[in-house]
């Protein structure tokens, strides 16, 4: 027996990944058999003979024999989608629809999705919506995309495979390789685009048939059903008369409503069903969220359920459904699960909090590309705990905490300022990694800077013959900077290696100034010598670089001038 593929849509904001789900269940229902199409808690089930009625002429020209038992569409959007409904391994989700606006192209948060479709292995097919926009396009409800494509203009003709060659082109520099459906010749190594419009219907076919032919084609291990029912959970209400109750996504096996629930989290939760709650017809749900007590759920499928005790569970949590024999079993699995993600280290590095498992663990992916190390990672809101527990850690770039989709206690957000203990937050997860890593530059940036400032700096000047302003206390004379960067408290020697005294002031053009480099002609004072002794017109000097001056330079070594550089060389310092 094998089950329906769970779906999930993503994509950039405003390319319109709800009008093209909306259109996907209107077609459904508008094909006249509105009692077939079934609303489930978070998705939406297009069954198998709903698709065969609108797609039979594409069905029977790609030689396609339907044997999944439909589509089950999620309808969370994408981005959570992802980071709270997962499994052992990934996302719940079988496959995925990247919906692309074909006019605007890959957008930054195309490119997000990018990033997760990656991240979790999710093979996926490219929706190139919003056709109807391509000017003097001439709409067909609902027909095939080909159909439609075929009664247009030539030049809306070409004007639509322009916009898809840049859409091709924008892929491959992704490393896609991709072409129109229609003309893919191995699904298995090419990426198929189906131009479609959710405002019109045109493509939906195509893209039903698309999600059902590969489905059933490269996922038919992954479908079959297990005897062990599991599922995550989408979401904890309250709902009235039964007071919290879960939704969840069952992704495989068959629950029937005797069942014992085992949800992970910080303790496992053990605790009975009361009731399976279904979704009454679709336009009821919308406005009166009326449900339907059932006996037994197959996967896969959305459901709400009523059980005791469920105050402390946390969305993303696995579930596994069993008998009283199996608590213990079950009990171990779920743990295991959560602590594959969740987990505390000696290390010097961040913290990582999010909402739910699925987001932490995204949020641990993405930080270890990045090789930021991780010293806790975490399910929850930041505390005082997560404030103490960054103390000790001695390097300032990790006395932060990367908060996903989380707040933060009051007076642990005290403590964090006291501790100077920096806080990155927000509900998009790579802006949070680009605001830390911008911080990270800035900060280092500013250190170096600093650092700069301190350290004695490699310079070679040469005094101007007739420019003798004072022989002593101090010796005043003018000086061509030859190379590198002189500043006040600059120890020279000169070429012998003789020392000579310490730069006290620099002045140019009668203004004070706190540092002159290669070219400048500037005016010093320097303590220690007298003029036509220890220093003569035309004498080289170069500044005294001491070990503890060179440790600091090789810290800062990228933001020295080629010439400090070539400098360092010539002393054999470097």
């Amino acid at each position: 027996m094998i089950r329906s593929p769970i779906l999930v849509l993503l994509g950039h904001v405003d390319h319109g990944k709800t009008t093209l789900a909306d259109r996907i269940r209107g077609t459904s229902v508008a094909s006249g058999e509105s009692g077939l199409i079934t609303q489930h808690v978070g998705s939406s089930y297009v069954p198998a003979d709903i698709i065969k009625k609108i797609c039979k002429d594409l069905l029977d020209k790609f030689k396609i024999e339907l044997k999944i038992p439909g589509l089950l569409f999620i309808d969370t959007p994408g981005h959570e989608a992802f980071t709270t409904l997962r499994k052992r391994g990934g996302s719940i989700a079988d496959l995925a629809i990247l919906v692309i606006d074909i006019n605007e192209g890959i957008k930054p948060q195309t490119d997000e999705s990018i990033e997760f479709l990656k991240q979790f292995k999710t093979p996926f097919i490219v929706a190139a919506t919003k056709i109807d926009l391509i000017p003097r396009w001439s709409p067909n409800e609902n027909s095939c995309f080909l159909e439609s494509f075929n009664k247009q203009n030539k030049d809306v003709q070409e004007e639509l495979e322009n916009k898809l060659y840049n859409l091709i082109g924008q892929l491959s520099e992704r490393g896609f390789e991709c072409e129109r459906f229609d003309r893919v010749s191995d699904f298995k190594k090419q990426l198929a685009i189906i131009p479609c419009s959710g405002k019109t219907g045109e493509g939906i076919p195509d893209l039903l048939v698309m999600l059902a032919g590969l489905a059933q084609h490269f996922l038919k291990e992954k479908l079959k059903i297990s005897d062990q029912a599991k599922g995550t959970v989408l979401e904890v209400k309250d709902l009235k008369g039964m007071g919290k109750t879960i939704d969840v996504i069952i992704y495989d096996g068959v629950v029937n409503q005797n069942d014992y629930l085992v949800i992970g989290g910080k303790e496992p939760i053990i605790t009975k069903i009361k009731a399976l709650l279904r979704p009454a017809a679709l336009k009821e749900l919308r406005v009166e969220k009326k449900f339907e007590n059932v006996k037994e759920v197959s996967a896969a499928a959305g459901i709400k359920i009523s059980a005791p005790n469920l105050e402390n569970v946390i969305a993303g949590s696995p579930i596994i459904f069993c008998d009283k024999s199996q608590i213990e079993q079950a009990k171990q699995e779920v743990q295991k699960e959560v602590e594959q993600v969740e987990f505390k280290r000696e290390v010097e590095g961040v913290i990582a909090k999010a909402d739910t498992l699925g987001s932490l663990e995204a949020l641990i992916k993405i930080l270890k590309e990045k090789n930021i190390p991780i010293k806790k990672a975490e399910v929850g809101h930041i505390t005082k705990q997560d404030i103490v527990e960054l103390e000790p850690v001695k390097n300032d770039l990790r006395k932060v905490v990367i908060g996903f989709n989380v707040s933060i206690l009051p007076e642990a957000e005290q403590m964090a300022r006291d501790k100077n203990i920096k806080l990155f937050l927000s509900d998009v997860i790579y802006k949070i990694i680009e605001d830390y890593e911008k911080w990270c530059e800035e900060k280092i940036e500013r250190e170096s800077q600093q650092r700069l400032e301190k350290v004695v700096r490699p310079c070679k000047i040469r005094i101007i013959p007739g420019f003798i302003f004072r022989k002593r206390d101090p010796a005043i004379v003018g000086v061509e900077v030859l190379a590198g960067v002189i500043k006040p408290n600059t120890p020279l020697k000169n070429v012998k290696g003789k020392d000579i005294g310490k730069v006290l002031k620099i002045e140019k053009e009668g203004q004070t100034v706190l540092s002159a480099k290669t070219g400048d002609k500037v005016a010093v004072s320097i303590d220690e010598p007298t003029v036509g002794r220890q220093i003569k017109e035309g004498d080289v000097l170069i500044s005294v670089i001491t070990t503890h001056s060179l440790s600091e330079l090789k810290k800062v070594l990228d933001k020295l001038q080629d010439d400090e550089k070539m400098l360092l060389k010539e002393w054999e310092l470097i």
